[in-house]
């Protein structure tokens, strides 16, 4: 049995960036390609569709901290929704803000070029919510600050 091209894994927001995301600017649509004779006639602008679920493709520009290799740490997040998603977290520095994605999905592809190719991921979401609302680290950091009004 054979795994499909293209297929989505679902995959845990603390399994896949243990130390957390933050998303450096703002969520923008995914709009197509548009040539110069599209430009040239006025043509309207499309935003990308995912081709699964149906819904609008958004974009986000994120860092990753726990990423060691400089050229690998930022990447553009997939977001799929109807309506524009809005970070549920504020501004940590003035355009980055701590975020953790909801209904995250991985997809393996091949990047780089020539004989420099490397494992990648596409990653998709389906959303934003609060930044160690769910995540390991929260739920630890509470564990200790409970042991330690107990002791």
């Amino acid at each position: 049995m054979a795994i499909d091209k293209g297929h989505r894994f679902g995959i845990d927001f603390d399994d896949a960036f243990p130390q957390g995301l933050v998303m450096v600017g703002e969520v923008s649509p995914d709009n197509e390609y548009q040539s110069r004779e599209d430009r040239a006639a006025n043509r309207p602008v499309r935003q990308r569709v995912d081709e699964v679920t149906g819904k609008r493709q958004w974009k986000a520009t994120v860092t990753d901290p726990g990423e060691t290799r400089a050229k690998r740490a930022s990447f553009e997040i997939t977001l799929l929704a109807d309506v524009q998603p809005v970070p549920a977290t504020s501004e940590a520095l003035p355009g980055m803000r701590p975020i953790e994605l909801e209904g995250l999905t991985a997809e393996p592809k091949v990047a780089g070029q020539g004989e420099f190719k490397f494992q990648s991921y596409v990653f998709r979401a389906t959303g934003f919510k609060v930044a160690g609302s769910g995540s390991k680290s929260a739920r630890s950091a509470t564990a200790g600050e409970a042991a330690a009004k107990a002791a």
